[in-house]
């Protein structure tokens, strides 16, 4: 069930609209929809409101105001800042359009008098609430300390957004091991990890993962963050400060430290 949030001041458009919203398939049940005919009113609902609708949808002029829709939606994003908003309005290509997009985070701005408005409507929202879907997958598949994530998916690892590479070939990814340190590390920090515990977390042998095979590794590791940041010594400097990856005071053991 979709839970759309609804502000428009003109009855005949609510009795136009609100049937179609109400029957549309886009998430494969029923939907609610809450609608408001006053700019008041619906603040009023937003700020007593605990639960987040799933898409708001705004009228922009409302009763003679032309900063109606906005302030509505300001209201919104101080309340549930990641909520998507779509404008449906009379007053696309005007000035009002262009104060949507430019004071709010508006995600569309749908003319209500083209053709088959219906249908443009529900294929809009259907689509903002896939990639609204998408992007939580993807978050709850992802670890992340601080300027590091960890793709849990496709064990790719990012800092600052830049993908780690293996620093001995660019052009190819990171090799599997110093990526399971890494993740290792990450999941249990600040507590710094022995080589004999890590040695029990890859589920390697203790007598082959050295003390040797884990501070290369972690050199690895420490060369692909260099890399990233261009080589310009700023990882090296933030390990040295104790963040980042950390030598710790017991001999083969390292920590993650989120900067």
């Amino acid at each position: 069930m979709a839970r759309i949030f609804w502000i428009e001041d003109q009855s005949h458009w609510v009795e136009r609209f609100l049937p179609v919203l109400k029957a549309a398939e886009l998430d494969g049940s029923i939907n609610e929809v809450a609608v408001f005919h006053l700019a008041d009113a619906a603040k009023q609902y937003i700020a007593q409101t605990p639960t987040a609708p799933d898409i708001a949808l705004l009228d922009a002029n409302m009763n003679g105001n032309d900063n109606a829709g906005v302030n509505v939606a300001q209201a919104l994003a101080r309340k549930w800042p990641s909520l998507p908003v779509i404008y449906l309005s009379e007053h696309a290509g005007t000035n009002i359009e262009a104060a949507a997009f430019e004071h709010t985070g508006a995600l569309d701005f749908i003319a209500k008098h083209q053709r088959n408005v219906e249908e443009v409507l529900c294929w809009r929202i259907k689509a903002i609430l896939r990639q609204r879907n998408l992007t939580h997958a993807r978050a709850q598949n992802a670890l992340t300390r601080g300027p590091l994530t960890i793709d849990l998916h496709t064990w790719e690892v990012y800092w600052h957004g830049q993908k780690l590479m293996n620093p001995a070939n660019p052009k190819r990814a990171l090799p599997p091991t110093p990526r399971k340190i890494l993740k290792h590390l990450a999941e249990v920090s600040p507590r710094a990890v022995s080589t004999l515990a890590m040695a029990e977390a890859l589920d390697a042998d203790p007598e082959k993962f050295s003390a040797a095979n884990y501070r290369q590794h972690i050199r690895t590791l420490r060369a692909a963050f260099e890399h990233a940041e261009a080589n310009n010594g700023q990882f090296t400097a933030l390990c040295k400060a104790g963040k980042g990856i950390v030598t710790t005071g017991d001999q083969g053991a390292y920590a993650w430290i989120t900067p």
